[in-house]
């Protein structure tokens, strides 16, 4: 690439082949229709199904956990975890600010109180250096996200956890396989949450995993998982309610699919890695790009290759963050790839500035400190991420292979290195 080649959005020519096709994720094979035609002609379809108690043992065996519940989406492991730590009516549950809506409303669910922290500007997961500051007489567990399928430092959480008392949830749901210091994520903090949402490294259309090794988060989790009815010590199926429950068993025939998934997720897994390491060296160098994260003790699990500009050069330019990413995005769809906008702040999402999840206030109005605040100048480096983070799952991840990495790669390099140009359009 050169600097003297027009972009796409000026009349030139794009940089992605006009009959170069990017390939959806998941590829489908003849083992997934196999097991998904098995569980449908098996004639049990319930959460009680033989395909969905395989995946339970096969997660359980590949992950390294000794509990593991299926649910019918990565949320209700999520709302699992949760309540599984005990944690209840105001009690406080410290996460980050940088994520999926799910990771704080399953906080909500058990009416607990979303306490928010900032995150590392490298890694974009939760700065173990903030989290003490958040902590008070209230706090009952911290929920770490390993976000973009990169590990958080999990030894000094754990440590601060340790410190205080506190349980730790690990919300893995973009994060198979992913390892911290060669050790899985979801066997390090005290219980766990995968999903398999389609984007995820493991499809299952839909679906999810609550995982831990304790005994009693087990029984607690279970309490919420199938109307309540399955919270008596004693044997058999009794409907005392001792507490609000839900329907987040999932069904045999996406666990088919998603232990189809599970069965050659390693396979899938080096394969995305292998095309984001090849995406990440053709990228090396590329002016004014901030490249994702992936290190020797926290490596990527291939899950998503993430795009920043850097914002000194916004500064720079006297440009808004958001206005100027909006134009590389406008620039990279112009030449043939579909980056577009990753930008969850969950503490701006509406339910949190109001303080109004379930009417009247609930549950801050009865539960919580009246200095909890969620005003959007305390988490200014997730803003500085959300402003300028653009992703796109298929454009990396299998079946695509060299030929669409390697245009991908000269895309971003020729938008990046004609970026005063990109910069003028929002002048314009």
């Amino acid at each position: 690439m050169t600097m003297s080649q027009n972009l796409a959005i000026r009349g030139g020519t794009p940089a992605v082949p006009t009959d170069l096709e990017f390939q959806r994720w998941p590829p489908v094979d003849a083992q997934d229709e196999q097991l998904v035609l098995e569980a449908l002609r098996s004639g049990n379809h319930s959460g009680g199904g033989p395909h969905v108690r395989m995946l339970e043992r096969e997660f359980g065996a590949w992950n390294g956990n000794r509990h593991v519940i299926a649910t019918c989406y990565g949320g209700a492991a999520l709302h699992m975890c949760v309540a599984g730590c005990g944690v209840g009516a105001g009690d406080e549950v410290i996460t980050t600010a940088l994520s999926w809506t799910t990771t704080a409303t399953c906080i909500l669910h058990h009416m607990g109180i979303p306490v928010f922290v900032d995150v590392d500007w490298e890694t974009m997961n939760l700065d173990p250096t903030r989290i003490e500051a958040a902590i008070s007489e209230r706090t009952k567990a911290i929920m770490v996200v390993h976000y973009w399928g990169v590990a958080c430092d999990m030894d000094a959480i754990m440590a601060i956890a340790h410190k205080h008392g506190l349980a730790v949830i690990e919300d893995a749901c973009q994060a198979h396989g992913a390892l911290y210091k060669g050790r899985k994520v979801g066997t390090i903090g005290d219980c766990g949450a995968f999903s398999f949402n389609q984007n995820k490294n493991l499809c299952g259309g839909e679906g999810g995993v609550f995982v831990t090794d304790d005994d009693g988060i087990l029984e607690r989790a279970k309490a919420v998982m199938s109307f309540g009815d399955m919270r008596p010590a004693d044997a058999g199926r009794e409907y005392n309610q001792y507490g609000l429950g839900y329907k987040y068993g999932h069904a045999n025939l996406p666990a088919a699919y998603a232990l189809s998934g599970l069965r050659k997720l390693d396979s899938t897994n080096a394969w995305a890695i292998e095309n984001w390491h090849r995406l990440h060296t053709r990228l090396e160098g590329t002016p004014h790009l901030v490249r994702p994260y992936s290190a020797a003790e926290s490596p990527t699990n291939g899950y998503a290759y993430v795009l920043r500009v850097d914002p000194a050069y916004a500064s720079s330019r006297s440009i808004p963050l958001s206005a100027l990413t909006n134009q590389i995005a406008a620039a990279l769809k112009a030449e043939g790839t579909a980056f577009s906008r990753a930008n969850w702040l969950l503490p701006a999402h509406g339910v949190f500035q109001a303080k109004n999840a379930f009417g009247k206030g609930a549950p801050w109005t009865h539960f919580a400190r009246p200095e909890i605040s969620y005003e959007l100048d305390q988490w200014p480096v997730a803003q500085d991420c959300i402003d300028t983070c653009l992703w796109g799952i298929n454009l990396h991840r299998p079946p695509n292979r060299e030929p669409q990495i390697d245009a991908v790669a000269d895309a971003v390099r020729k938008v990046f290195e004609n970026l005063d140009d990109v910069a003028d359009s929002c002048f314009a």
